[in-house]
């Protein structure tokens, strides 16, 4: 009887776990290329439950570990991937070949032929017979839409004819209610109207009510890539080109809405209706005189502005990040060399911590926990030789598991005094496009920078470019003992329009370089939510150009502001590329800072390119793995091999690394077998027994081409760990908990809470106490 009961335990628990789902994150490019595919459909087998891929290819999905998810794409062939243990699916798809056509792309006005795949369908406008023009125009007098066709017949000159697109309703009927879905496009999601686009001017998806079916001279469908690739992130959804036969189509003025200070943009008013009228806390209309004087040109027809009980709303699916996949554990044998580039990028912690102050759910992706690690000032001693760091190393036993050892290994970056450093030729690149409209973005930028203005010295010179449908320079190179001219500069500056970033960047490293100063500070500071629509904008796009200009030896800071659209991904892309640093900007508190407390570090390059490799003794260490660092790991080949890019380090700033290590003989779940091999036999030498691991670094001074090489050893040595290495501990067990990893060990956020207290020490500025509190916060949620 009792083992029958256990019998029925055991089965009880497996069919729970089995059930339990997950959420599941991945990346979807193409084979072609290796571009992001957006808009990809991804199914769960057997159900309707699915997402669709971001502008960056990007999705997230839950999902049981016996599910198989289904991706599939118009002109791509359809695969199938069952989830497993995998947190982790990213895919690449295989065009089909037999869905290739002549087509024609119509944008903007300009009209060409071309080859390509799975990019338009065209439909000519047919005569609609006269009962039916007439029914439709009572119809309109009935709404007082008077004399104006419904996009009904609109949508039925669509309706079979154009490849790829159904247009549907609850009803199964094509009325005024019905929804035009393009396959492979957004159709298992809510908010996935198309882009509408009339005779070159972009209009709402409502607007087609405005169209007289017998004026249309054709309608192009974009689908895919190709929306994205001359729309940008807009065309996500697809785009609908009609042009009509006067080529006179003027959309109608529409309010702004503006919703706890994100500008909701004119294609997304949906996203009004969306909000509970229980959930509104105030309302208020601004006529268009007075609308524009106080919010910019953005909102010249008018704007609404709405406060929400709990004032946190944002858009969804709106934020990218790149897919982290998580670093496993390495067999030293088999593998004893780990190799990666340093970061001193901070924007992620930050960014988390803008979340749970305002109660939102966490992006697994947006979670980097070196990052997050190195938020944190450590008591790391100054350098005391001719290197610019000094290298320190730490073993202790693994907070979150006792058969463990956690290793930690952080470099102390000189630090200059204000005075010592040299004098700067700095360019502002700010972002004035209508998605910096609200109170996070603009306003906060302006006021974060007037603190780096005040620390100007009269050497110091600073130039103003700026950015929305198109660059220009608003300042030209003025001194910092002219305070009050950069100042006022910065006070004029009002948000509208697109968001041409490619051309902001090409004309402020134009100025930088002009006016650049040898044996100076080079350096350009971008500051934006990321959100480029027009030319250059992908990811990929902005790395080849910023791999370009870093060429000029002018260095790059990133500074991100806002949320609801803020491209994290891109971000990182600039800073990463562009020999620079990247950080996120949410409140005041945090650009004093930025621009106060590490003034030296977010300005100064001390060096770049540093490069850091470990190498494991086999004699004692069985499996590493590094925590965190998972976009910055580098081919061993790489660490001697001065071509290669890696990070930069500023003055004063630290670097902290994360290892957690498996000793020999301790037998770990994982770690799986691995078959003997046959043609290599690996010998491990026994005169390094005392040895645990060998740390290299690499680097060039900022204005160098060769590298400089220094080593450090690890003697096998265990200490109980310092309240430096309790809190690090600390940030990335939360760190881990945020990422639903699975080598927390069934770690909880008391866990968490416990070991940053212990590691709490002296904390004069309070960074660490908000930590707790902010766990404590996410603890409650």
């Amino acid at each position: 009887m009792k083992t029958l009961l256990t019998f029925i335990f055991v089965l009880t628990v497996s069919i729970h776990i089995q059930g339990q789902e997950r959420l599941i994150s991945g990346k979807v490019t193409s084979a072609s290329d290796g571009l992001p595919l957006p808009g990809v459909t991804i199914l769960i087998k057997g159900s309707s439950k699915g997402v669709t891929t971001h502008f960056d290819g990007l999705y997230k999905i839950k999902a049981k570990p016996t599910d198989v998810l289904v991706f599939s794409y118009l002109g791509f062939v359809t695969q199938e991937k069952k989830v497993g243990t995998f947190n982790t699916i990213s895919v690449v798809l295989e065009e089909d070949i037999s869905t290739l056509d002549e087509v024609v792309v119509t944008a903007y006005g300009t009209t060409r032929k071309s080859y390509i795949t799975r990019s338009a369908s065209v439909v000519r406008s047919k005569p609609i017979s006269k009962s039916e023009i007439k029914r439709q125009k009572q119809k309109a007098y009935h709404n007082k839409l008077a004399n104006q066709v419904n996009a009904t017949s609109v949508l039925k000159t669509m309706q079979g004819h154009v490849s790829g697109v159904n247009i549907t309703n609850n009803k199964g009927m094509i009325d005024s209610n019905s929804r035009i879905l393009i396959r492979g496009i957004a159709s298992v999601s809510k908010g996935s109207e198309p882009m509408v686009v009339v005779d070159g001017v972009e209009t709402s998806y409502s607007n087609m009510e405005h169209l007289n079916p017998n004026q249309i001279k054709n309608i192009s469908v974009l689908k895919d890539a190709s929306a994205t690739s001359v729309y940008g992130s807009k065309g996500a959804n697809g785009v609908i080109l009609i042009s009509t036969k006067n080529r006179k189509f003027e959309k109608d003025e529409e309010l702004l809405y503006i919703v706890d200070g994100i500008p909701i943009k004119k294609e997304n008013n949906y996203i009004i209706e969306t909000i509970a009228a229980s959930d509104i806390d105030s309302k208020k209309e601004y006529k268009k005189g007075k609308a524009k004087q106080k919010f910019g040109k953005i909102a010249k027809n008018g704007c609404v502005v709405i406060t929400t009980h709990h004032g946190n709303f944002r858009l969804n699916n709106q934020e990218n990040y790149a897919v982290i996949n998580e670093n496993s554990f390495e067999r030293t044998s088999l593998s004893p060399l780990s190799t990666f580039s340093i970061d001193v990028d901070k924007a992620s912690y930050s960014n988390i911590r803008r979340m749970i102050n305002n109660g939102v759910s966490i992006e697994p992706d947006a979670v980097k926990i070196e990052e997050m690690v190195n938020y944190f000032d450590y008591k790391y001693p100054q350098p005391t030789n001719e290197h610019p760091f000094s290298i320190n190393t730490e073993v202790a036993r693994t907070p979150w598991h006792n058969e463990t050892k956690i290793v930690k290994i952080g470099l102390q970056g000189k630090t200059y005094a204000h005075e010592e450093l040299p004098a700067s030729n700095l360019t502002f690149l700010l972002d004035v496009s209508g998605s910096m409209g609200s109170q996070n973005k603009l306003p906060l930028l302006k006021s974060a920078f007037r603190l780096l203005v005040n620390q100007l010295r009269e050497q110091d010179k600073v130039s103003i470019v700026v950015y929305a449908g198109a660059a220009g320079v608003v300042l030209e190179p003025t001194s910092g003992k002219h305070k009050e001219k950069i100042l006022a500069a910065l006070d004029h500056l009002k948000s509208g329009g697109s968001t041409a970033g490619g051309a902001g960047i090409k004309l402020a490293y134009k100025l930088a370089e002009k006016h650049y100063k040898k044996n100076g500070n080079n350096r350009v500071i971008l500051a934006t939510d990321g959100d480029f629509n027009v030319g250059a904008s992908s990811d990929k796009a902005m790395e080849t150009l910023i791999e370009e200009k870093r060429k000029s030896g002018v260095f790059l800071s990133v500074l991100g502001f806002g949320y609801g659209n803020y491209k994290d991904s891109k971000l990182e892309t600039l800073a990463d590329k562009g020999n620079g640093n990247h950080a996120y900007i949410d409140t005041m508190q945090e650009a004093q800072k930025v621009f106060g407390k590490e003034f030296g570090g977010t300005l100064f390059t001390i060096a770049k390119d540093v490069k850091i490799q470990i190498e494991f003794n086999p004699n004692i260490v069985q499996a590493y793995r590094l925590i965190g660092y998972e976009n910055r790991i580098l081919e061993d080949e790489d660490f001697i091999d001065d071509a290669k890019d890696a990070g930069e380090l500023g003055s004063g700033h630290t670097v902290t690394a994360l290892y957690e290590v498996i000793p020999n003989g301790v037998k770990s779940d994982y770690l799986k077998d691995v078959s003997d091999l046959k043609y290599t036999k690996t010998e491990v030498t026994k005169n390094y027994s005392d040895e645990l691991f060998t740390v290299k670094f690499r680097y060039k001074k900022p204005d160098g081409d060769k590298s400089i090489e220094m080593v450090h050893v690890q003697k096998n040595t265990i200490t109980e760990a310092s309240e430096d290495l309790k809190f690090a501990s600390a940030v990335a067990l939360l760190g881990m908990q945020l990422r639903q990893s699975k080598y927390h060990n069934n770690s909880k956020t008391e866990d968490v809470i416990e070991l940053a207290k212990k590691g709490r020490g002296d904390d004069k500025e309070g960074y660490r106490a908000e930590f707790i509190r902010l766990v404590s916060s996410y603890q409650n949620l």
